[in-house]
C-alpha cells in the first residue's frame, strides 16, 4: 500500500511542475517569439526487493525535462522599422553577447548610441561580416527578404539567419534568447524570408492552456484522494491487526 502511495506522490512532483509550466505559457501569451512549452514524462522503475517473484518492481512517474514547440507564430505588424520576424519555422537571429553566441526570434532591435544593431537586452545582431552598424544620418533601413539591409540604397549588411539540424541542442537562457548547448555548427537558413516593420507573436494557444490548466487541477486532486484513501486503509489494517494480537 505504501508503493501506491509513493507512485501518487512522483505523480504530484510531476503535475506541479506541469502546473509551472503551463503557467507560463499563459504568462507567456503575448511575448514576441515565445514558443509554447510542455513537460515530457517517463517511467523509472524501483528496484525490485529481495522476493522479486513475489512482488515485482515499482513504475514511478519521472520529470524528463522541457519540450518545446518551435512552429511558427502568427506575424504582427508593428510599422517600426527596426522590428523583423522571420517567415519559416525553426531558423533564429544570430546575436552575440557577454556570454558569448546566442539566438532569438524576437526580432524587436534598435540601435545602441554606437549605432550598432543589438536586441533590447543589448545583444548584438550578427550579419554575415559580423556586427550590423547604421547611419542614422542615412535615414531609415529598408530590409529585403533575404535579410539584406540597405540605406539609401546602399546596402550596409545581411541580417545572419541560422538553423540547427536538431532544435534539441538550444537551451533556453533568458530575454528571449536560446543558447546553444553542444558543438553542433548552425548552418545559414536561406529557406526563410524576413519581414520589417513585423514581429513574431507567441505560438501559445491560451484556450488550450487554460484547458490544460484546469485538467492538471483536477488530476491533482485525484491523486491526493488516492494517496488519502491509501493511507486510510493501511491505517485502518494496522488497528485490525493490532485488535487480532
Amino acid at each position: 500500500m505504501e508503493n501506491a502511495a509513493y507512485v501518487g506522490l512522483s505523480r504530484q512532483m510531476t503535475l506541479r511542475r506541469e502546473l509551472d509550466i503551463v503557467a507560463n505559457n499563459i504568462a507567456n501569451a503575448d511575448t514576441t517569439g515565445f514558443k509554447v512549452e510542455q513537460l515530457l514524462l517517463g517511467e523509472e522503475v524501483g528496484e525490485r526487493a529481495r522476493n522479486a517473484f513475489v512482488r515485482p518492481g515499482v513504475s514511478f512517474v519521472m520529470d524528463q525535462g522541457v519540450g518545446r514547440d518551435f512552429g511558427q507564430g502568427a506575424l504582427e505588424q508593428t510599422g517600426r522599422t527596426l522590428d523583423f520576424a522571420i517567415e519559416g519555422e525553426g531558423a533564429f537571429f544570430a546575436l552575440k553577447d557577454g556570454a558569448g553566441d546566442a539566438y532569438t526570434r524576437d526580432g524587436a532591435f534598435t540601435l545602441d548610441p554606437e549605432g550598432r544593431l543589438t536586441t533590447q537586452g543589448g545583444a548584438a545582431v550578427q550579419g554575415d561580416g559580423g556586427e550590423i552598424i547604421l547611419d542614422p544620418l542615412l535615414g531609415q533601413p529598408a530590409v529585403a527578404a533575404d535579410g539584406t539591409i540597405t540605406q539609401n540604397g546602399q546596402p550596409v549588411g545581411r541580417l545572419s539567419v541560422v538553423r540547427f539540424d536538431s532544435l534539441a541542442v538550444l537551451e533556453k537562457g533568458g530575454d528571449g534568447l536560446y543558447r546553444n548547448a553542444s558543438n553542433a555548427t548552425p548552418a545559414t537558413a536561406n529557406d526563410v524570408q524576413i519581414r520589417q516593420a513585423m514581429l513574431e507573436g507567441s505560438n501559445v494557444n491560451p484556450i488550450l492552456e487554460i484547458t490544460n490548466l484546469i485538467e492538471i487541477q483536477r488530476a491533482y486532486e485525484s491523486v491526493t484522494r488516492m494517496i488519502e484513501n491509501t493511507n486510510d486503509l493501511s491505517r485502518r489494517a494496522v488497528e485490525r491487526l493490532g485488535r487480532a494480537a
